[in-house]
C-alpha cells in the first residue's frame, strides 16, 4: 500500500470517544502537518494492520506508522506522536527514557481497557470535517 511521502500514519479506534478526542488534539497541535490518521477499522487501517501483522486482539486502540521505518504500539506511539508535535509535547518523550516500556505498558493498557466505560463509545467511527478530510486516509 502506496502511504504519502513523508507523514507518519496514526491508526486509532475510530469509535472511542477517548481516541478521538485524543486525535482531535493532535491535528490542532500538528502545526508541520506530520500526520495522517485512519481509524482501526477501517478498510485501509485494516489492510494497514495485516501488512505489519499486527493482531487486533492485542492492539486495539493506537497505532503509528512510520512508512518504510516502522511502526510503534501502546505507549511507544503515544511517546512518538508527542515527539512528533514538537514543543511543547515532545518533552514528554523523556518518559520514553525514565519509564521501563513494561510499565509505561501496563498503565497504557489500563487505560485502553477501561476507556470505553469512562469515555464511553460512538456507534460509528468519527467522520471527518470537508477541512480535515485530506488528512484521512479512509475519507
Amino acid at each position: 500500500m502506496e502511504l504519502e511521502a513523508g507523514k507518519k500514519v496514526i491508526l486509532f479506534d475510530g469509535v472511542c470517544n477517548l481516541c478521538n478526542g485524543a486525535i482531535n488534539f493532535v491535528i490542532k497541535r500538528d502545526h508541520q502537518d506530520r500526520f495522517r490518521y485512519a481509524s482501526l477499522q477501517s478498510e485501509i487501517g485494516k489492510a494497514l494492520l495485516k501488512e505489519r501483522k499486527i493482531d487486533t486482539n492485542e492492539i486495539d486502540s493506537i497505532v503509528l506508522i512510520e512508512p518504510g521505518v516502522a511502526y510503534f504500539v501502546k505507549s511507544d506511539a503515544a511517546l512518538e506522536i508527542a515527539e512528533g508535535l514538537g514543543w511543547p509535547w515532545k518533552t514528554l518523550y523523556v518518559f520514553n527514557y525514565i519509564l521501563p516500556v513494561q510499565l509505561r505498558d501496563k498503565l497504557y493498557d489500563f487505560v485502553a481497557r477501561n476507556r470505553y466505560r469512562w469515555f464511553g463509545k460512538k456507534d460509528q467511527c468519527m467522520i471527518p470535517t470537508p477541512a480535515l478530510r485530506s488528512k484521512f486516509l479512509d475519507a
